[in-house]
């Protein structure tokens, strides 16, 4: 099988492509035989080994996909996904999902597909919509009306702001270019800032008192978390979730001890897992009723898995123009 291989943590340089033996199944493993992946800005920070996690290289990057299971090792649960479309994760057994095929556990390696989604939808449907999903959730169990979001062009941040307006949530985004603000008011966004703009921390500081906004979502860390925490009232916090500036947080204490705002951090992995089976299931069936609106990702390419690193680089030059695929067969 063909398979995306990270030789060292340095970057797409490091990628090769492989031919490896089609691995064998375990108890309550299934083999899935992989369509699509995106890239994802997580995977480019797995790419540098900034990411959650480092295992030794060489490592098969990619976390998330799409596939249908065509083989079932032993097990009740296995059996029950064969011959399903289903997307997959990178997390756990199998490792990453850059490759013809992977095996999967099915207690949380695999989620069955809805029959009405695309296996290209299918292969973006657990990282972004479960992420937006629970922004909205830990909003809404809050008591928030108003949360601020930072990278909110992205594909995510169209996320949250569809969700937000669809359950009541004024969401105030904040972006990087004004290509990226016309991006967001197409789509309906009323409050959206530039951070480069000249003003920028009044304009923000004045909003988030306008609209009581007491929570936000930062994609982008360093000085910027610092910013936010300056703009919101007291009593008042800011959630990390990723750190697209790849600095480290900065915060002043005195707005930590005097105004009494607080850091906290988000990873939807972790998450997902305190939430419990019910609830994660609850989640998931409502996110694929909502794929095709609400949660649906632009794509903007789709590669052959053996132009990877042209698929990155594309990528990486244009993020918030729509997602780029890989195709694996």
């Amino acid at each position: 099988m063909t398979v995306v291989v990270l030789n060292s943590y340095s970057g797409a340089d490091a990628l090769s492509i492989e031919q490896r033996p089609v691995p064998t199944l375990g108890r309550n493993e299934v083999l899935v035989k992989v369509a699509f992946a995106p890239i994802n800005p997580s995977d480019l920070a797995t790419l540098t080994g900034y990411y959650g996690f480092k295992n030794p290289t060489p490592i098969v990057p990619g976390g998330e996909g799409s596939g249908e299971v065509i083989a079932a090792g032993p097990g009740v649960m296995a059996s029950y996904f064969l011959g399903k479309r289903v997307a997959c994760t990178g997390w756990g057994i199998g490792g990453g999902v850059w490759s013809e095929y992977v095996v999967k556990s099915v207690k949380g390696g695999v989620l069955p597909l809805n029959k009405s989604l695309s296996l290209e939808q299918g292969a973006l449907s657990i990282i972004n919509p479960l992420t937006a999903s629970a922004f909205i959730d830990i909003s809404k169990k809050g008591g928030h009306k108003s949360i601020l979001l930072t990278a909110a062009a992205s594909s995510l941040g169209k996320m949250v702001n569809r969700l937000g307006q669809s359950e009541g949530i004024q969401i105030v985004n904040v972006v990087r270019r004004d290509a990226q603000v016309d991006i967001l008011k197409a789509e309906g966004a009323s409050i959206v800032l530039n951070s480069n703009d000249e003003g920028f921390e009044q304009q923000l500081n004045d909003v988030c008192h306008e609209t009581n906004t007491r929570l936000a979502f930062d994609a982008v860390a360093g000085s910027l978390t610092n910013q936010l925490l300056k703009a919101i009232p007291n009593n008042s916090k800011v959630i990390v979730f990723s750190a697209l500036s790849r600095e480290a947080v900065k915060a002043s204490p005195k707005l930590l001890i005097f105004e009494n705002k607080r850091i906290d951090s988000f990873w939807l992995g972790p998450w997902i897992s305190k939430q419990g089976i019910l609830k994660t299931m609850l989640l998931w069936k409502r996110a694929q009723k909502l794929i095709p609106s609400h949660l649906k990702s632009d794509i903007r390419k789709i590669y052959p898995i053996q132009e990877v690193k042209e698929a990155i680089s594309d990528y990486k030059n244009k993020m918030t123009g729509g997602k780029i695929l890989l195709r694996m067969t």
